[in-house]
């Protein structure tokens, strides 16, 4: 057990589980397990222990907050090689392969990242939710490569999970599509939700939600969704004009956001079995295509805070031998 005491500051919000997200000493304790703490009894008022979260607080409130160990987390470590291009004691990037799964599920309850995290980290997981764990602030597909950063403790989670709520976190990702997006393709122009914008940039902002049919699948959809924006830039033509490679860039980050954005805008990417609808290319290609065996996309680009230090952080990842040979081949 670890006792964090502080004093609130000036002009305090009125409730207990505000005040305390405020002046919590370097951001250590989450907001979300604060709230859970103050409903467990562990924290106290003047030396009196409070379990409304609406309990109202004034400047000078002496708090003590009475934190366990963190637990053994119920996911086994396992020895899986990883990638890292950075590692403190607050945070990991890594460099995902395209075929791992991020998070262990019912289908998938091994040798997935976060398995390989825990044994990668081991003790020096200080805890994320009072669990010994890895913190999980965004994720990529299991096929689709590329960049991640984790958080190895309390407050590296807020920091890195505020970020992406603000969209402050910078993400691109490289992928080959069918078809060039265009200006001046018709159908596009009036197509709900697209536009362009200086430099040929194409912006798809509509709003996502589950497959009424499918629940594996994303949708489009005109109301009662999660609002998602994503902008693409066309870098190389292909396959003379069937097919590009483009970069897409994320202010929101959706489940499957880019795959569904693409393949509404009529430029889904090549590999795709979900969001594809079987289109093939034409010609000497379409063997070699129709084997590629997974979406082609690769998150290459990851920018952001450290959400301890401050420090800007960039860091990038060279396109995949997979996706180098698919798009050398279609440039032939």
């Amino acid at each position: 057990m670890t006792d964090v005491l502080f004093t609130i500051g000036e002009n305090p919000p009125p409730r207990l589980d505000k005040a305390l997200a405020r002046n919590v000493p370097e951001r250590a304790i989450s907001r979300s397990r604060l709230s859970r703490m103050i409903a467990e009894g562990t924290v106290e008022v003047n030396g009196v222990v409070v379990t409304d979260q609406k309990a109202r607080v004034q400047e000078g409130d002496d708090i003590v907050i009475r934190v366990p160990e963190a637990v053994e987390s119920h996911m086994l470590p396992e020895d899986i090689p990883l990638e890292v291009l950075f590692e403190d004691d607050d945070l990991i990037v890594v460099n995902k392969p395209a075929g791992m799964v991020v998070h262990p599920a019912p289908g998938t309850p091994s040798g997935t990242l976060v398995n390989a995290l825990l044994a990668h980290c081991g003790e020096n997981l200080s805890g994320v939710g009072g669990m010994r764990r890895p913190g999980i602030v965004h994720r990529i597909d299991k096929d689709t490569s590329g960049l991640l950063v984790v958080a190895k403790s309390d407050a590296a989670h807020q920091g890195l999970a505020d970020q992406f709520l603000d969209h402050s976190i910078e993400r691109l990702y490289t992928a080959v599509c069918f078809g060039v997006p265009s200006a001046g393709d018709p159908r596009l122009m009036g197509l709900a939700g697209t536009s362009f914008e200086a430099g040929n940039q194409l912006k798809i902002t509509t709003q996502l939600a589950r497959h009424k049919t499918d629940r594996q699948r994303q949708a489009v959809v005109l109301q009662n969704g999660k609002h998602a924006v994503t902008r693409v830039r066309v870098m190389q033509e292909l396959a003379g004009g069937a097919a590009a490679v483009v970069e897409c860039k994320l202010e929101t980050g959706r489940t499957h956001q880019i795959r569904v954005h693409m393949s509404y805008a009529g430029h889904a990417l090549l590999g795709d079995q979900t969001y594809s609808r079987k289109r093939k290319l034409a010609g000497a290609y379409t063997e070699q295509v129709a084997a590629f065996p997974r979406q082609a996309l690769h998150a290459g680009f990851l920018g952001f805070k450290h959400p301890i230090t401050g420090r800007a952080l960039r860091y990038t990842s060279s396109l995949p031998a997979d996706m180098q040979g698919l798009i050398e081949l279609l440039s032939v």
